[in-house]
């Protein structure tokens, strides 16, 4: 379970400041997390097979007590590895769910800049056109009034 490839906030490249400090973090995270799921689906496994070996049927009732107890105790220790396995779960999709906001958030943001500056680019390219279709314009009618061919229908 531990060999997962990327995952929650997997870190790739290099950064810097505060992005190389969350991305160490999320690292840190992601260990510990992948760590708890190995020790619980462990215990799981352990205590299901002792649950297995303990359940015989034996004829003296003190040892059928005594495992009757055992397998109680291995029961109850698979219920709390199933819910802390439950638990984990829980918390890696709202991880995802949030680390997935955050970087959407960030890409609508950079998108927004880079329209936001070829908007000024646009805008500035159409006021120059209409500076120079104006001052052609201009050109135009001073070329039209000014010449001798000009005649009225």
């Amino acid at each position: 379970m531990s060999k997962l490839g990327g995952g929650i906030g997997g870190a790739s490249g290099t950064a810097a400041g505060p992005t190389a400090a969350a991305a160490a973090a999320a690292a840190q995270k992601q260990r510990a997390l992948l760590q708890k799921a190995d020790a619980d689906v462990a215990s799981l496994v352990d205590n299901f097979s002792a649950l297995i070996n303990i359940a015989r049927v034996n004829d003296p009732p003190v040892r059928n007590s005594q495992e009757e107890f055992q397998m109680e105790m291995r029961a109850s220790r698979m219920v709390h590895s199933a819910d802390s396995l439950l638990k984990l779960v829980s918390e890696l999709k709202r991880t995802a769910i949030f680390s997935g906001l955050a970087s959407l958030s960030e890409n609508v943001d950079r998108r927004i800049e880079v329209l936001n500056q070829q908007a000024e680019g646009t805008d500035r390219m159409l006021e120059r056109i209409g500076q120079e279709a104006a001052a052609s314009l201009k050109e135009l009618e001073a070329h039209y009034y000014s010449s001798v061919v000009r005649t009225p229908l």
